[in-house]
């Protein structure tokens, strides 16, 4: 295993469309889930795409650690802010539902900034294990903003992209006056 570099916003890799698995089995496939899960993890990640390790395959990685702080999940995405490592290759989503709601995200292919992104809030994704088994899921909350997220990186889109308000497109080292900024008066003065 090892940690690789992840590319970042600009780089060509980044903007173009990943090709599908032939087989999830293989063992380069395996090796490179292996060294996505470690990078992930070391960047302290919720998930990691092939293209932002410079690959260019259908392949997605995801969890969403119950560990999570109250105040990374806000009340929209109560219903599921967890959802376990997931390995996904060639996946396909179906969304579930017309809503969308706005939420904060980062990337690792995008560091130092956040951004709130409108995303669809129910959807259903299909596609095959590392180990070659189907697995399909309904999503909600968090665990469908991540797989969305994750999944956008394999058609060459990146979060700020999906934004409708590039003010809302922050410095995460600011994001503390950017919300102070913002509460109301009556908030501020009692408290």
């Amino acid at each position: 295993m090892a940690i690789r570099k992840i590319a970042r916003m600009g780089h060509p890799i980044l903007q173009g469309v990943a090709k599908p698995v032939p087989d999830p089995t293989a063992p380069d496939v395996q090796a490179l889930v292996r060294d996505m899960i470690e990078t992930m993890i070391d960047a302290n990640g919720a998930g990691l795409a092939a293209p932002q390790v410079y690959e260019p395959w259908r392949i997605v990685i995801f969890q969403a650690p119950p560990e999570r702080s109250p105040e990374e999940v806000d009340e929209e995405e109560a219903f599921d802010h967890t959802a376990p490592l997931t390995v996904l290759i060639n996946p396909e989503i179906e969304f579930l539902t017309t809503e969308t709601e706005k939420g904060w995200e980062g990337c690792l292919s995008v560091p130092g900034l956040r951004g709130a992104v409108p995303r669809v809030t129910a959807l259903r994704y299909r596609g095959l294990t590392h180990k070659g088994e189907t697995i399909e899921r309904v999503a909600r909350g968090f665990h469908a903003r991540v797989v969305q997220h994750e999944c956008d990186h394999l058609d060459g889109i990146l979060y700020p992209q999906r934004m409708d308000d590039l003010s809302e497109l922050i410095f995460e080292s600011e994001a503390k006056a950017w919300f102070a900024a913002r509460q109301p008066a009556e908030e501020t003065e009692n408290g």
